[in-house]
């Protein structure tokens, strides 16, 4: 199959020689075209000169939520916000805002898909000439483009804020998961801005890769066009957190034994705050609990009424913070199995 495409490739550069120039390379791995210099004239050209990636600092205190006191204020807001909104809305008819949620979604599935590629051609060339642990745990990697996609990919976190606000405006019920998971998340991103952790980008390239699949299945849902992948998104976001519970274990581990106790076995030192690596380790691991928790109770425990009412809502369970959230299990009936079905079960 290889020497066929082999074959293929060749033939098609001999006859459009021009195409030899779109050939990826370790530099520049999406055939040759350098993204972020992309990035850094349309940023420009967009915002008049004021943001120029390239030329970007991340400078505490004198950039938006760079202060600890303008986070925990915005992240409170947050809650007031939500929970407030949702008692003074309490007799008020839903919203619809259907078009909204759409634009909302496929915003943040482009927005995340763009950090994406840019952040992956950054990584490449690092890790192909540095090896792995570099990436994770040298100071070097903390390069000027891998700080500006950290701090953009940090304020799309107040962005996603939004997320809640609609599910405020149609009357959704709030969960626990849904609430804690976006706060903590916009805290988390902002201690290792500031405690210059190199192993960031695992967290946050994967947490991209889940939100591109994640907001376009929101976005489809709104539409009403309902995928077979529907499940494969919670297991996405579960899979994303061991990752990144592996990683950053690893990384916490190279930290605590190199700064506190050197005669342990270790490979070598990892760059970052201790306060940034060991809050972020509490946050990440929080986060895998919670969503373990979630799948088992919906889907290993098939026989109850929450099992069964969430896989009715439309876009079904992998939608769980925007559908999820809407099934009241006191005022919802529930359809018992069919009888045949229920016969069928006996005799297996």
């Amino acid at each position: 199959m290889l020497s066929v495409v082999q074959t293929y490739a060749v033939a098609l550069l001999q006859k459009y020689p021009w195409l030899t120039g779109y050939k990826p390379t370790l530099e520049r791995p999406f055939f040759n075209i350098y993204l972020w210099e992309k990035f850094d004239y349309a940023a420009t050209l967009l915002t008049n000169g004021h943001f120029i990636p390239s030329q970007f600092e991340f400078i505490p205190g004198k950039l938006p939520l760079s202060k600890f006191p303008h986070v925990i204020a915005a992240i409170s807001a947050y809650y007031l916000i939500i929970f407030g909104g949702r008692a003074v809305l309490k007799n008020t008819e839903p919203f619809k805002l259907n078009f909204l949620f759409q634009a909302h979604n496929l915003f943040l599935t482009t927005v995340s898909l763009s950090l994406l590629l840019l952040m992956v051609e950054q990584l490449v060339p690092m890790i192909t000439k540095n090896g792995l642990y570099y990436a994770i745990c040298n100071i070097g990697a903390w390069t000027q483009p891998m700080v500006t996609l950290y701090y953009m990919n940090y304020i799309i976190k107040y962005i996603e804020f939004i997320d809640t606000v609609f599910l405020v405006l149609k009357h959704k019920k709030l969960t626990f998961l849904h609430t804690y998971h976006h706060g903590a998340t916009a805290l988390l991103c902002y201690t290792q801005l500031m405690g210059t952790t190199a192993i960031s980008w695992v967290v946050i390239s994967l947490n991209l890769g889940v939100h591109v699949v994640m907001y376009w299945y929101y976005f489809l849902a709104a539409r009403g066009i309902r995928v077979w992948w529907k499940e494969w998104v919670t297991r996405f976001q579960i899979i994303q957190f061991v990752l990144d519970i592996g990683f950053i274990y690893f990384a916490v581990w190279q930290k605590f034994a190199s700064d506190f106790y050197p005669s342990l076995p270790h490979c070598g030192k990892c760059v970052g705050s201790t306060t940034a690596t060991f809050s972020g380790c509490a946050i990440i691991s929080s986060y895998l609990f919670l969503f373990i928790a979630f799948y088992i109770e919906v889907y290993r425990r098939r026989g109850t009424k929450k099992s069964r009412l969430v896989k009715r809502v439309r876009g079904g369970v992998a939608a769980k913070v925007n559908e999820y959230v809407n099934v009241d299990l006191k005022n919802t009936v529930t359809p018992s199995p069919s009888p045949a079905r229920e016969k069928g079960r006996r005799r297996d």
